[in-house]
């Protein structure tokens, strides 16, 4: 018997932040001495007024199926919040709640992309961005945005690569990978671009809103740009700020056709999240968000020790970010200054091996010649993590 595989899946490639974190637990599991910095997941646990939300909701019963696109009590909280922190006024027919933002987008991409349709996806992107994007019989254009524009497109690029198959835009930010965030002024600036482009959906992943210290508020783009609320698709979660990652909740705020549309699609794949992720991402977003910014003034500080080693580093530069858990820096001038080593895939390994440090390349993320660090971990660890770098790199 010959098993063979659908073309769609053969054009798309294994989450390479997965595969990274992946093997540095196996690794570990075999007793090497690996520090893991690839994943993006806090390294704090779940608030103990979230966990205990949810314990309620099981002793009360709360374990049978809910409404495909979330509960209630749920999409009331996700109201409040898009009011309460964007100014953004939805109803319960316009909010979906999915298992992650992850999928949120996914059924977006579902929802309305069509083969031969275009997804602009500035670079460096979400790993995942393109892939969905394939899955979905689309293609990507990628916009580079590199280190000397602070990895942020500019409205010129943006037009450049709009065309009459032009589809869906996808916005992060802050940005996995590099924690650049766009400015309201910077988002407006894109808004007038794609206001003579009424066919382009814009779809803007917020999920690092509030792990953010930039020098003016945190704007959404539906916030910037209010004429394109209709074309606008935001999407969040609780996986990063509260520290949920394996609740698996994300939402999305958008036009009801829009939300009608990827609700049906989610029906059909794993139909609600779990309730009582539900309840406990209800405690989540209706609670003391002090545990919020506690861990974000701890990854701040990471941040600005992690980043300044990185630039200690020789042949290594790395720019401030603006939010988010990782340091992105250009390891291009320290690829071309050594033997054996072509790009960042084979520096990567090289460290993995040399100095027990597990980073995920550049590449996967559409910037060659970088390596993201992960710093959602403890102070100490990081130390330990950039000493092996300088000890390996010199």
């Amino acid at each position: 018997m010959i098993l063979s595989t659908s073309a769609r899946v053969e054009r798309i490639r294994p989450s390479a932040t997965i595969a990274v974190t992946d093997r540095a637990r196996a690794l570990k599991a075999e007793g090497v001495d690996v520090i893991g910095l690839g994943a993006g997941e806090p390294d704090f646990d779940t608030p103990e007024h979230i966990k205990e939300a949810a314990i309620r909701a099981i002793r009360d019963g709360a374990t049978k199926y809910t409404a495909v696109g979330g509960t209630p009590e749920l999409k009331d909280a996700i109201i409040e919040k898009f009011r309460r922190d964007n100014g953004l006024d939805y109803g319960r027919d316009q909010i979906l709640v999915s298992s992650g933002a992850k999928q949120t987008l996914y059924n977006l991409c579902q929802a309305v992309l069509n083969g031969g349709d275009e997804v602009l996806i500035p670079a460096p992107y979400w790993v995942s961005y393109p892939d969905m994007s394939l899955l979905a019989d689309a293609c990507p254009v990628i916009i580079e945005a590199g280190a000397g524009q602070g990895y942020k497109i500019t409205p010129g690029q943006l037009a450049g690569a709009l065309s009459e198959r032009s589809r869906l835009l996808i916005l992060n930010s802050p940005s996995n990978p590099t924690g650049a965030a766009f400015t309201r002024a910077e988002l407006e600036a894109l808004g007038r671009v794609l206001e003579s482009h009424p066919r382009v959906l814009i779809a803007t992943d917020d999920m690092y809103e509030h792990i953010y210290w930039g020098d003016e508020p945190f704007c959404s783009f539906a916030t910037a740009c209010p004429d394109l609320y209709d074309r606008t698709v935001t999407v969040n979660g609780v996986s990063k700020s509260y520290a949920m990652t394996g609740w698996r909740i994300g939402y999305a705020g958008a036009p009801a056709p829009l939300i009608k549309a990827m609700a049906k699609v989610q029906s059909q794949s794993t139909s609600n999240p779990a309730s009582m992720s539900q309840a406990a991402a209800v405690a989540a977003l209706n609670g003391d968000q002090q545990c919020v910014a506690e861990m974000t003034r701890a990854f701040r500080e990471r941040h600005d020790f992690v980043v300044s080693a990185l630039n200690d580093l020789h042949d290594v530069s790395c720019r401030p970010g603006a939010g988010a858990f990782y340091a992105f820096a250009d390891f291009t001038a320290c690829i071309n200054a050594r033997d054996g080593i072509d790009d960042d895939v084979q520096l990567a390994e090289y460290l993995l091996a040399a100095a027990g440090v597990a980073l995920v390349p550049g590449t996967a993320f559409g910037a060659p010649g970088h390596l993201r660090v992960s710093f959602a971990a403890d102070m100490d660890t990081l130390k330990e993590a950039m000493r092996r770098l300088a000890a390996c790199l010199g």
